[in-house]
C-alpha cells in the first residue's frame, strides 16, 4: 500500500516541471474557449476504469492546486490535500492500479509508458494562470468537501463533481486582473532649502 502511494505521489509530480510552462501560455493570452471534462480521450473504459479515471483526474487537480495555491494561507491548498491523500488512501492506491491496469490491457509492453504520459498530460490539464484565483477557490472547497466523502465513495464524487469543478479553469471576463499594469508614479516636488544662499549645506 506504501509503495502504491509513494508511487502515485512520484506521477503527480512528474509534470511539475510543465506546469509553469503552460502557466506562461495562459499569461501570453492563449486560452481555452471551453474545457473538456477529459483531460485525456480513453476509448474502451469499463465502469470500474471510468470511475477511476475520475478519481485519478480530480486528485491530479487538487495535486496541481497545493502546487499553485500556496499564495494564500487561508486556503490551506497543502494541509488539505495531505488530510485528503490519507483519508482517501485506499482509494486512491485502487485507482492507480486500475489506471495502471487499463494501459497494460490496451497497450501491452508500452502500457507503462503510456500510463506515465496520462498522468503527466492529466497534471498538465489543470494548469492555469488567468482563471487561477477561481480554481484555487474551486480546489479549495472541493477538498474540504471531499474530506467529508466516507472512505469507498470518492469515486462517485469525483464522477458527480468533476465537470463542475473542471469550469473553474475557464478564464473570467475580466481576465486582465493579473495582467501588469504600468501606471505614473507621483512625486512630491523636492524644495531647494537655501534658495540664494551660498554656502548653505543642503541635507
Amino acid at each position: 500500500m506504501i509503495e502504491i502511494l509513494y508511487a502515485y505521489r512520484r506521477q503527480a509530480l512528474a509534470g511539475t516541471a510543465r506546469l509553469a510552462a503552460l502557466a506562461l501560455l495562459g499569461s501570453a493570452g492563449v486560452v481555452q474557449a471551453q474545457v473538456p471534462q477529459k483531460v485525456v480521450d480513453l476509448p474502451g473504459m469499463t465502469a470500474k476504469e471510468t470511475k477511476a479515471d475520475a478519481t485519478w483526474s480530480m486528485r491530479a487537480g487538487l495535486n496541481v492546486a497545493a502546487l499553485q495555491c500556496q499564495f494564500s494561507p487561508f486556503l490551506m491548498s497543502v494541509n488539505n490535500y495531505n488530510a485528503f491523500l490519507r483519508q482517501h488512501s485506499d482509494e486512491l492506491a485502487d485507482s492507480f492500479k486500475t489506471m495502471t491496469g487499463y494501459f497494460v490491457r490496451t497497450k501491452g509492453k508500452t502500457g507503462q509508458r503510456a500510463f506515465d504520459s496520462y498522468a503527466t498530460r492529466t497534471n498538465q490539464g489543470y494548469a492555469t494562470f488567468d482563471a487561477q484565483y477561481g480554481f484555487c477557490e474551486a480546489a479549495a472547497t472541493l477538498a474540504r468537501r471531499a474530506l467529508a466523502v466516507p472512505k469507498g465513495s470518492f469515486g462517485t464524487f469525483a464522477q458527480d463533481e468533476l465537470a463542475q469543478f473542471r469550469t473553474s479553469l475557464l478564464s473570467p471576463k475580466n481576465s486582465d486582473v493579473l495582467a501588469p499594469r504600468l501606471e505614473w508614479a507621483y512625486v512630491a516636488q523636492l524644495k531647494d532649502p537655501c534658495p540664494g544662499k551660498p554656502g548653505c549645506r543642503r541635507g
